[in-house]
């Protein structure tokens, strides 16, 4: 196995928290037992992921402020939150609150773009500006600002026995430093670094330069670094989706090895009018992982990861999985788990 050139720093894990829709609480209280696995396993950051109008979790802001009551050590991230759904500065105050009760954990990571089939629920969440909403860089932008501190109205001061802050309150020291832009193109790679975040690249990139998924995501990481201040200090994380086999049942292998299979195909060319293109999922032996990895050249040029998690498995399996990134895959970047 080829040793890698500087160790993994920092291990972390996404899950899109599925639930059954006849009882979701079960749902949810799986995603919050894995994070607290999270935890005891040593792992660095715990992330899920918003599904609207699905049988997924909805609301991560949510989820993670009772995580932030289970746990007192992972970070807490979100991977990521699409703007077209939310106020930026409603948000921003549900992400100081949260941040605040974690005691300073909460990483949020963001995205542009209209709502996925805006179409058919425009009429539910804008029914009024549906045409003229903005789904640009702006939306991200006028969140920074208010996570950062900056003034979200001219009036501050006394009003009869009222208090009135011209900030978002709280403000939640820090936040502003760890926020990360999820992005898929070279323009987001660009922006993100320009405007001082972290950035989130996933098993999904826009084939706007060629078809090699490596190399495009290895231009999005140089180019993000190229103009962000802290220039090649600048955090970046990869989100692969890595499935260690080592302490799997012979049930589970087959299983996992049929979920890879049934997903290859859609990463040999480019998918719909996006022309996005997909990573393949990485299945085998910690051994056999970690090689497919510093095989990767945008791989090798970061030092942390929030590999994801496969999205239709059950319980017991994201236990194993979990286990063995951390006490296998994990230890073979050169990681070592926390204390």
């Amino acid at each position: 196995m080829p040793l890698p050139s500087e160790p993994l720093l920092k291990l972390g894990f996404l899950t899109i928290g599925l639930f059954d829709a006849a009882d979701p609480r079960r749902g949810h209280e799986s995603t919050l037992g894995v994070i607290e696995l999270g935890e005891q396993l040593g792992f660095d950051s715990a992330w899920v992921r918003h599904r609207h109008l699905q049988y997924g979790i909805s609301s991560p802001v949510a989820v993670l402020a009772a995580a932030s009551q289970r746990t007192s050590r992972i970070e807490l991230g979100t991977a990521v939150i699409p703007l077209g759904w939310e106020n930026p500065l409603r948000l921003a105050e549900d992400l100081a609150t949260v941040d605040i009760l974690s005691g300073g954990r909460l990483n949020p990571g963001v995205s542009v773009g209209p709502p996925m089939h805006y179409d058919r629920v425009k009429q539910a969440l804008y029914p009024t500006t549906s045409e003229v909403e903005d789904f640009g860089y702006e939306r991200v932008r006028r969140l920074l600002d208010f996570v950062r501190g900056e003034r979200a109205t001219g009036f501050s001061g006394v009003e009869g026995f009222e208090e009135y802050s011209d900030r978002v309150q709280p403000q939640a020291r820090g936040l502003g430093r760890r926020m990360w832009y999820g992005g898929a193109s070279l323009r987001s790679a660009q922006w993100a670094g320009e405007h001082g975040m972290n950035f989130l690249t996933s098993s999904v990139v826009k084939a706007e330069e060629s078809e090699d998924f490596a190399g495009i995501q290895l231009s999005h990481v140089r180019a993000f670094r190229a103009h962000h201040p802290d220039g090649a200090r600048a955090r970046v994380s990869q989100g692969l989706v890595v499935i260690p086999t080592d302490t799997a049942t012979a049930e589970q292998r087959a299983k996992y090895e049929d979920y890879v299979r049934k997903r290859t195909p859609r990463t040999a060319t480019p998918q719909g009018p996006a022309r996005l293109m997909f990573a393949p999922d990485l299945v085998g032996t910690s051994e056999e992982i970690a090689e497919r990895l510093y095989a990767h050249p945008a791989f090798r040029e970061i030092n942390e990861v929030a590999f994801a998690l496969p999205f239709t498995f059950e319980h017991e399996d994201y236990v194993q999985i979990l286990t063995d990134i951390a006490t296998r895959l994990g230890p073979a970047l050169g990681w070592r788990p926390a204390s």
